[in-house]
């Protein structure tokens, strides 16, 4: 069986909900998605779903500023019947040494001279606390904090996203794999799903988080993406006390209250981290988590843990995302946001239907190209755990 498409995007998770939806929203008539599973059952339902306008580099400063603003109007540019949970209480990023504190003072003098209504600020460890009742201020030299931050829902917003796409015509297709990808010469010709079906395409979009290295591989494309576990546990609900997101970049540990009561909980621990496609919950990472929340949180020692999941960053080289075309005429791909993607999604999904429809992107990402790996221009961004 063989169909037709004029794009075919592969991943449905915040990405590529958002791509079909800037796609449709262009015009593009035939556009069909699949996902081997559910929608956002991958690295964006496992998220914590952070929002934040503080990072280090001037893509990502552009990206997130307008993926925010985005945030805050969602329900009502999608139409969306629901609530996408976003909490705008701030987020807080702990400093435990002069050097960290410093570069949080330069990440938030470039975030501001890109955009002078930033509210990013630096703190005292006792503004800190101020914030987060309870926070031990043992070893803390300080903190950036932005007000404007917070988290959502990552199911609400892909949802909202897939929802609007297929009123635009989108056909969105879940559990529905594909199993090669073909092209004729150097040009994308469709792909291959477990159904057997074959979907003739000129335009082949990969937005599938770590699983983008594999499907690259399809075309002989060396796409330099590691699959990296990263897990979270969640509490009991408790007593709403803690409004804001907090991260510690030195200990590698964040937390979050959502808005049932519930703590979310994880650790980005790099060096004993696998490094594969798994995605099963250990209890070391049981240990590792409360060891490091309740070193921030005292309170936390009595708080019952009700379960734990783990999901996978697609890591890059330099912690950044690839965005844009391939060598192989007609596939395209993004990928490699190394656990900030979920917050990049809004604006990302229109850079990316603008360079597919060969139009100018609105935000200039043409650092994030491909090739800045084999060329050494690497765009490291630090504020990332």
């Amino acid at each position: 069986m063989t169909a037709k498409a004029d794009a075919v995007i592969i991943g449905g998770g915040v990405h590529g909900c958002s791509i079909a939806y800037h796609l449709a929203k262009k015009g593009w008539k035939n556009v069909i998605l699949l996902e081997k599973g559910t929608l956002a059952c991958g690295a964006t339902g496992r998220s914590v779903a952070g929002i934040r306008h503080q990072f280090g580099t001037e893509i990502n400063i552009r990206l997130a500023k307008e993926s925010v603003k985005r945030m805050e109007r969602l329900e009502e540019e999608l139409d969306y019947p629901e609530s996408i949970e976003l909490m705008q209480n701030g987020y807080l990023m702990l400093s435990y040494s002069a050097e960290e504190l410093e570069l949080f003072r330069c990440n938030r003098d470039l975030q501001k001279s890109l955009d002078p209504d930033n509210q990013t600020e630096i703190l005292t460890p006792e503004q800190a606390a101020d914030l987060v009742p309870g926070l031990n201020l043992e070893g803390l030299y300080g903190a950036s904090f932005n007000r404007q931050d917070g988290h959502a829902s990552p199911f609400h917003v892909t949802q909202a996203y897939a929802d609007a796409a297929k009123r635009l015509g989108v056909d969105i297709r879940t559990g529905v794999e594909v199993t090669d990808i073909k092209k004729d010469g150097s040009h994308v010709t469709g792909v291959v799903t477990g159904k057997g079906e074959e979907i003739s395409a000129p335009v082949v979009i990969a937005a599938a988080g770590a699983y983008t290295k594999p499907l690259g591989e399809m075309l002989g494309l060396e796409i330099p993406v590691i699959p990296e576990r990263h897990q979270v546990a969640v509490t009991e609900p408790l007593e709403m006390f803690l409004g804001i997101m907090v991260i510690s970049f030195a200990h590698g540990a964040y937390f979050k209250q959502t808005p049932h009561g519930s703590l979310l909980l994880g650790v980005g621990d790099p060096e004993r981290e696998v490094k594969d496609f798994n995605e099963r919950s250990s209890w070391q990472f049981l240990y590792d988590v409360f060891e490091k929340t309740t070193f921030h949180l005292p309170a936390l020692r009595e708080a019952n843990v009700i379960r734990q999941w783990a999901g996978l960053y697609d890591m890059t080289p330099d912690s950044q995302g690839i965005l844009g075309k391939t060598e192989v005429e007609g596939f395209y791909i993004n990928t490699g946001w190394s656990g900030h993607g979920f917050q990049l999604a809004p604006a990302v999904g229109q850079v990316m239907a603008e360079i597919v429809s060969g139009e100018k992107p609105f935000i200039d990402v043409s650092c994030m190209h491909l090739e800045r790996f084999e060329r050494g221009e690497l765009i490291p961004e630090p504020a990332c755990v």
